[in-house]
């Protein structure tokens, strides 16, 4: 996910320097540097806004983005106003004051992921992360967090807020797995389909998508491919367990920019690991002269779909691109 800061302030670069610093000592991405003031003069490596506060949010504001307002929270606020749609998609936003005393997560804390990035970035700058969702100033079972680390489509959204509210209150949370229904009404259920009575129904991710492309191909080529591939399928983006490939291709800004826009993971195989898949695959001399292995979309999707995964779309290609489609076993893990 790429992180993007912006300050008001010059403590505010200076704190967004020091906390790419330590980011990149950490080896991870550090952040875009943005900043919205009058000075003539602002710190090396900071682009300057020249749009509202409002209009360059709405220009940023993208689920594969982490939104850092350095400076009062209510800035941040008024500039996201009417942007967040979506808790399980909407952009997550942090705000850290000027003095870089305090981390504070104010939007998408569990599926976005900003909880987590709080706590990562205040580690950087010896801050305090204020958390302020109910389950974890409680320590309790956060269910949208579950279903996001385990790969879960939600399918009743509303059941969130209950399971929630009972889990703050120490209440018991019951859960039934798949092949394994309950007698009783349950708390949350996870599995395809089911007659039973629950509050949550959390469904496993059917399919994984093998890409293969030629080095540096235009990103949004690959997404327009991704995306007509998945609509000729039948196939919502929502139900991808993960995005596969071969491991000299997992750092393709193509694959990085599909990761981060639709909250994919990427599973990257060695060469060797891809021979290994079993299946019949169509193989190609070029290929393998180029990456050492007769073909990456459809070996990588069938390693990860796992043991008994069904390859449902051979290969496609087009214009320096390759695509297949693999489906999970039932019998697959969903925790």
């Amino acid at each position: 996910m790429k992180k993007i800061a912006v300050c008001f302030t010059h403590y505010g670069e200076d704190i967004i320097e020091k906390l790419n610093t330590e980011l990149i000592e950490k080896g991870l991405e550090p952040a875009e540097a943005y900043v919205l003031r009058d000075a003539e003069v602002i710190n090396k490596g900071f682009v300057r806004i020249t749009l509202s506060i409002a209009d360059w949010t709405a220009s940023v504001f993208q689920p594969e983005n982490a939104l850092i307002f350095v400076g009062a929270a209510g800035i941040a606020v008024r500039a996201i106003s009417g942007l967040p749609k979506d808790k399980l998609s909407d952009c997550p936003v942090i705000v850290i004051d000027d003095n870089g005393q305090f981390v504070i997560p104010i939007l998408s804390g569990h599926a976005g992921g900003a909880n987590k990035l709080a706590f990562i970035l205040s580690e950087c700058l010896g801050a305090i992360p204020v958390i302020t969702t109910s389950t974890d100033v409680n320590d309790s079972f956060s269910v949208d967090t579950f279903a996001a680390e385990k790969r879960l489509n939600i399918v009743n959204r509303d059941g969130i807020k209950k399971v929630s509210a009972k889990a703050v209150e120490n209440k018991k949370i019951t859960l039934s797995i798949k092949d394994y229904p309950p007698k009783e009404m349950v708390d949350v259920i996870v599995a395809d389909e089911t007659d039973a009575e629950y509050s949550l129904l959390l469904k496993p991710k059917k399919y994984t998508v093998g890409l293969g492309m030629k080095k540096d191909k235009e990103r949004e080529a690959v997404e327009q491919f991704f995306l007509d591939t998945l609509k000729k399928c039948d196939i919502d983006v929502s139900d991808i367990y993960a995005l596969c490939t071969i491991d000299v291709k997992e750092d393709e800004t193509a694959i990085i920019s599909l990761r981060d826009k639709y909250r994919i993971p990427v599973l990257a195989f060695d060469k060797d690991l891809l021979e290994k898949a079993e299946g019949d695959f169509d193989a190609s001399d070029f290929v393998k002269s180029t990456v050492g292995v007769d073909n990456v979309c459809e070996r990588s999707a069938a390693l990860g779909a796992g043991a008994g995964a069904q390859l449902i779309l051979k290969k496609q290609a087009r214009d320096g691109m390759t695509i297949a489609i693999a489906k999970r076993s039932q019998n697959s893990g969903v925790i």
